[in-house]
């Protein structure tokens, strides 16, 4: 995700900062361009009323650290408790509410090196924006109207289980501009 990457990469290594304040005004700002990304690359799926019923307008922006910067963001934090995320997948996180409405998932790979989509995305990309979620009443129907209607498919042919009994999906977007961005589309345990 090409995002001015110094800028990226400067506001994700300031989420472990013992200073709350500047700690939290990262978080902030690596959320406010997370979701005006994403609400740039899904403006079209807004558009149409069925898909736009979905989603919500809640966004969570998933920002993926290396697992030594993922301990200390955790310990800056208090250590906030750890997502129950699904044995097969190689991946730790934790939320994030840094306030005024940013709320932030940071992962990271439990293996170092590993094979999963958050080790794959540190080696390509290195720590920042990994995805960006948004709540919807159901997974499977706003996955379909998104393939149907844009011709997006899906990361996984079938709704995958997530962290904390989630069902979940991904898709990959771009924005009008060309910029490449993953959306996440979660879906509350009932």
């Amino acid at each position: 995700m090409n995002l001015e990457s110094g800028s990226i990469s400067r506001l994700v290594a300031e989420l472990s900062l013992a200073e709350r304040h500047a700690r939290e005004g990262a978080a902030r700002e690596l959320f406010r361009r997370g979701r005006e990304l994403a609400e740039s690359a899904i403006a079209k799926w807004r558009a149409e009323p069925e898909i736009a019923k979905l989603l919500s307008n809640d966004a969570t922006v998933g920002i993926a650290v290396m697992p030594a910067h993922f301990s200390a963001v955790r310990m800056a934090l208090g250590n906030p408790r750890l997502a129950q995320v699904p044995p097969d997948q190689d991946a730790m996180e934790f939320e994030w509410d840094a306030g005024d409405g940013a709320h932030l998932d940071i992962l990271t790979t439990r293996e170092p090196g590993g094979t999963g989509a958050i080790a794959r995305f540190l080696a390509k990309m290195g720590e920042g924006i990994q995805q960006v979620e948004f709540l919807t009443s159901d997974v499977e129907r706003a996955t379909e109207l998104i393939r149907a209607r844009f011709g997006i498919a899906a990361i996984y042919p079938q709704t995958r289980a997530g962290a904390d009994g989630t069902r979940v999906n991904f898709l990959l977007t771009s924005t009008p501009d060309g910029k490449r961005i993953l959306i996440e589309l979660v879906e509350a345990p009932k």
